[in-house]
């Protein structure tokens, strides 16, 4: 299975492609081979090697790195902030704003949408999920949120795993409307969030840093939003106001430089999941979609 290559369902074209991973060498290294192994226990999955990286990003040479990764990945340049070669760094690229426009929002009160561009895995129930990336390896919400008594309001809840590629618009947003409250830190490691290091240990989200925002929703109840680092991802920046009800679809924070991931926790019986995303799920295998689209809807309460 470690060796397997990653698929994906694209919601926009309905079919399954393969997906072009960025720095592929390098991750099957890591993670697939012993010394590659034992190098991110003792040097890549540390702050420090990404702070170091990170660094090299904010460097004003590593803005010569964005039109060749624009054509090299395709990336469409209309939906940018600005133009591509307007970015002084690589690190300004990558945490991009796009056009109010490139992102539309999908309509209706009890309709939830995806925070991120990306792959992603939904589960109705997380605590009956067979596995998560392959079937028999999971965590439980009591490892994600850190402690067994934070979990409990969410047990039987349904779980949205969120995926961004280096490749993808690195901005998230609020699913729902809400207040938000303060964002907490869970400290942790930085170890790479692709599916060739979470085939091997789908642990690696709950050992990683991330942050956590409690959100009180008036049609989905309570809604946990983790940010969670990785490896070149050392930096979670939030954006919002704690306190202020947030509009659906509103910007909540950004990522600085690599791939990374979002975990959308909602209570139990709150939401029903979009049918494409539970059905490739059940698969272990991502589904493809961009920030905005839909996620579920609210369920109806007795």
């Amino acid at each position: 299975m470690a060796a397997a290559p990653i698929d994906f369902f694209n919601r926009y074209s309905g079919e399954i492609e393969r997906e072009q991973v960025y720095g592929e060498k390098w991750l099957r290294w890591a993670y697939e081979t012993g010394l590659g192994r034992a190098t991110t226990a003792m040097l890549l999955r540390r702050k420090f090697f990404s702070w170091y990286y990170g660094m090299r990003m904010d460097r004003v040479y590593s803005g010569n790195k964005v039109l060749p990764f624009v054509v090299d990945y395709d990336l469409d340049a209309d939906e940018f902030g600005k133009q591509a070669w307007e970015y002084k760094t690589f690190n300004e690229f990558f945490a991009r704003s796009l056009k109010p426009e490139a992102r539309p929002i999908a309509p209706g009160d009890d309709v939830a949408v995806l925070p991120a561009d990306g792959r992603h895995l939904a589960f109705p129930d997380v605590d009956a999920a067979d596995g998560f990336y392959v079937k028999g390896s999971k965590f439980t919400l009591a490892e994600l949120f850190g402690s067994a008594a934070a979990a409990e309001p969410f047990a039987g809840g349904s779980m949205l795993i969120s995926r961004l590629c280096p490749v993808d618009y690195h901005r998230f947003h609020f699913p729902v409307e809400g207040v938000p409250e303060l964002s907490s830190l869970i400290k942790g490691w930085l170890y790479s969030v692709s599916p060739i290091a979470l085939r091997r240990q789908v642990r690696y989200l709950v050992e990683n840093k991330r942050m956590l925002t409690l959100i009180e929703s008036p049609q989905f109840g309570q809604v946990a939003m983790f940010e969670v680092g990785a490896t070149c991802v050392g930096t979670i920046k939030q954006l919002f106001v704690e306190g202020r009800t947030n509009v659906k679809g509103e910007e909540k924070g950004l990522f600085k430089f690599g791939g990374s991931c979002v975990i959308t926790v909602f209570q139990r019986g709150r939401i029903t999941l979009a049918d494409d995303l539970v059905e490739h799920s059940r698969e272990h295998r991502e589904v493809y979609a961009k920030m905005g689209d839909v996620l579920g809807r609210a369920a109806a309460q007795s």
